[in-house]
């Protein structure tokens, strides 16, 4: 029993290194430390940003009075050169298919141009849409900052002693003073008392 365990173990251990060894036989994929070579690819590299901002200029031009005259204007020209020119020189007989395929054609480039330009402009206007909640949102908080700023200045201005005020008490004690007998009268405060007597 202990010698068969032994074997197992060992075949086991054989077994492990041969695929580690298999592994690092492998080459670069094996090995996580390295990059992968990169692949080749079968299409060209092309600039996604380039490319937008070309069908956007395409959609633009597509969506302006000036193509849809050039395009009427080559489409009469077409007909009217397919109908009188000498029949040598037509290159596209009534029913004009060749004009219908290329209609058909510049019609089945717009509409995905259209489309690309379209999300392009909802992007923007995403973002655009964003700034402003973050700008209002900012322009909030310094308004209601602003509105209790004024509200504690209105409440700090609401206890401080005005000079009118801190006269009349000073006259108060004075007359309860002299009530109470504690100061006697004087000429300066009869003649303060008739002072604002006069002024009420």
């Amino acid at each position: 029993m202990g010698a068969e365990r032994a074997e197992k173990d060992a075949a086991r251990e054989r077994g492990l290194a041969a695929t580690g060894a298999s592994a690092v036989a492998r080459g670069p994929r094996g090995r996580l430390d390295q990059p992968r070579t990169p692949r080749r690819r079968l299409l060209p590299d092309y600039d996604p940003e380039a490319f937008a901002r070309l069908s956007e200029r395409i959609a633009r031009f597509l969506g302006t009075g000036r193509f849809i005259v050039l395009m009427t204007l080559v489409i009469i020209l077409w007909v009217l050169w397919n109908i009188f020119a000498p029949p040598v020189l037509r290159f596209d007989e009534y029913p004009f298919i060749f004009l219908t395929l290329a209609l058909s054609l510049q019609a089945s480039y717009a509409a995905p141009l259209i489309l690309l330009a379209q999300n392009r402009q909802d992007d923007r206007d995403r973002v655009t849409q964003e700034q402003e909640r973050k700008q209002n949102e900012r322009s909030i908080a310094d308004t209601e900052y602003l509105t209790r700023e004024i509200a504690s200045l209105r409440m700090g201005l609401g206890e401080v002693a005005t000079r009118d005020w801190i006269r009349s008490e000073l006259q108060d004690l004075v007359r309860d003073l002299a009530e109470q007998h504690v100061l006697p009268p004087t000429e300066t405060s009869r003649g303060r008392d008739e002072s604002d007597r006069s002024e009420h």
